[in-house]
């Protein structure tokens, strides 16, 4: 199957990935999965897209799954936590809300965060991350975007990261655990749209 790629070398890129996104239905608010490899850019996608889609007046806000990640063991298990708290009360027209991991801590928040109006009433949730796009969750998105960029420069990104020094020692743990996942769920191959993200 020939999916639809996009290049953040283009001008414009982001209105091009909001004519992919499926037209509201009755108010009902659209999912955009923004799945990656670590490194490839799939944070500056999500907040590059969520900002085009407000200029343009969409009402739009980005989930990361580090929200919802349960430490640094923990990619497996957060798949099911963003269907249970957020994906599975959208499909039934509720409000989804979700505790978010303090990672400073070492435990989930205590207090809910909940969707703006504005998003819950018809908007655009993004949710990006590993497991953003597990086949745990596939059902309830709207779409699903790969996020590519080439090994040495996700890497050079990886080396470049403002919390690197935490990341460090952990690097490691997370690369076997996102290498299972791709593995077992293979989110690339269910990709709607592929966005090149090399050097800019």
């Amino acid at each position: 199957m020939t999916r639809p790629r996009i290049s953040t070398a283009e001008r414009g890129w982001p209105d091009r990935l909001a004519r992919a996104v499926p037209s509201p239905r009755a108010g009902r608010i659209r999912v955009v999965a923004v799945e990656g490899r670590s490194g490839a850019g799939k944070s500056t996608v999500a907040e590059e897209f969520c900002t085009s889609l407000a200029a343009r007046g969409e009402a739009a806000r980005v989930l990361t799954m580090e929200d919802l990640y349960p430490g640094w063991e923990g990619l497996a298990e957060a798949p099911g936590l963003l269907r249970e708290w957020v994906l599975e009360p959208l499909a039934r027209g509720e409000r989804a809300a979700w505790r978010r991991y303090d990672w400073e801590r070492g435990a989930f928040a205590r207090e809910w965060t909940a969707l703006p109006d504005g998003v819950a009433a018809g908007g655009i949730l993004v949710v990006e991350g590993s497991g953003s796009g597990a086949a745990a969750v596939r059902d309830l998105l709207d779409l699903l975007v790969w996020v590519a960029a080439p090994d040495d420069e996700r890497s050079l990104r990886l080396d470049g990261r403002w919390d690197a020094a935490v990341y460090a020692p952990y690097r490691s743990v997370w690369a076997e655990q996102e290498e299972a996942f791709h593995r077992r769920d293979r989110p690339r191959e269910h990709a709607d749209v592929v966005i090149d993200n090399a050097a800019r």
